[in-house]
């Protein structure tokens, strides 16, 4: 019995997602605190570097706002019409998010950088105002991630993962937003610095346009990473076999199951799975006793939380067991 209560510590989803939405708070205020900064770093200095990165903070900032819709969308209790809860569409809103970093982020920054390389070094290298506001934005950011990680190692300790294990197998899309967005964000912020520093010490403007073209690269990398990952939440992720192997094994143990010969769950939300499964039952029950053992079961998976639905259902004799 005590073994089967811990069944869903094996199913990834052992924590609620409160943890990644005061994530994506941190990452709101990192984002937000800075762009306006920026924003003036940008126009003061003429720097294609800082522009880019100017434009990776209001794109993050946006990009934010849809990640906390997202959070809010999904936490919305199963109704009539959707019994199986609002989970989907936090995959929905934070899709809208990276392709707003891969179209919009990405693309001004490439194209300011390859307009960049074709204006005149100008000797124009004034750029101690962006160095204040990057500095400043590295440090805040460094911070921001290392909140994001804080939540992430907990989790995953949770899950008996390591860190970068639960980040590449979480299905909580807004946690792995704001930890690929801070990461994303302190690279963009170095080489925002260190393009700028290279113009500044050469006088060819060429660094200063390839400072903006790598950010635009990086905001596109991320972008399409977070897409790929939302698409296939969208589409359908079941439980690992791993995962679903150690569940099977904890049912066993419950007196009243013989055999399991079919189990299949699958994500429908950040941290939300449904559950189906076929069972043998022991002894000669009678169809009224088979019932209230079959439901008896469904309410144990759905005592965890995060569990929206089970669905368990009588093997038939022939069947073999689940492998």
């Amino acid at each position: 019995m005590r073994a089967f209560n811990r069944w869903h510590r094996r199913l990834g989803v052992g924590m609620e997602s409160a943890a990644g939405a005061r994530a994506v708070v941190f990452g709101f205020l990192g984002g937000g605190s800075f762009a306006v900064a920026k924003t003036v770093a940008a126009v003061v200095t003429g720097s294609a570097a800082m522009l880019a990165e100017t434009v990776h903070s209001w794109v993050s900032l946006g990009a934010e706002i849809f990640l906390v819709g997202a959070y809010l969308l999904a936490r919305r209790a199963p109704d009539a019409l959707h019994p199986l809860g609002y989970g989907r569409e936090s995959y929905v809103w934070s899709l809208f998010a990276s392709i707003g970093i891969f179209v919009v982020g990405s693309g001004v920054a490439v194209w300011r950088g390859l307009h960049q390389l074709s204006v005149p070094d100008d000797g124009i290298t004034d750029y101690r105002i962006g160095y204040l506001v990057l500095a400043g934005a590295f440090v805040f950011q460094a911070w921001s991630f290392a909140q994001a990680l804080r939540f992430v190692r907990a989790r995953a300790g949770a899950r008996e993962a390591s860190v970068f294990e639960h980040l590449f197998a979480s299905s909580d899309s807004q946690l792995r937003a704001v930890v690929t967005g801070d990461f994303i964000a302190l690279l963009g912020t170095a080489t925002a610095g260190v393009g700028m520093a290279l113009h500044q010490w050469s006088g060819r403007v060429a660094f200063d346009a390839l400072g903006s073209i790598v950010i635009g690269l990086l905001m596109a990398t991320a972008g399409l990473y977070l897409i790929d990952v939302n698409r296939r939440y969208l589409a359908g992720v079941p439980l690992s076999h791993e995962r679903s192997a150690h569940v099977v094994e904890l049912m066993l143990q419950r007196p009243e199951i013989e055999r399991v010969t079919f189990f299949f769950a699958e994500y429908v939300g950040p941290e939300r799975v449904l559950v189906v499964a076929r069972v043998a039952l022991r002894g000669e029950l009678e169809q009224p006793e088979l019932a209230r053992t079959l439901r008896r079961l469904e309410r144990r998976f759905t005592e965890n939380p995060n569990v929206v639905a089970a669905i368990v259902t009588l093997s038939s004799p022939d069947e073999p067991d689940w492998t």
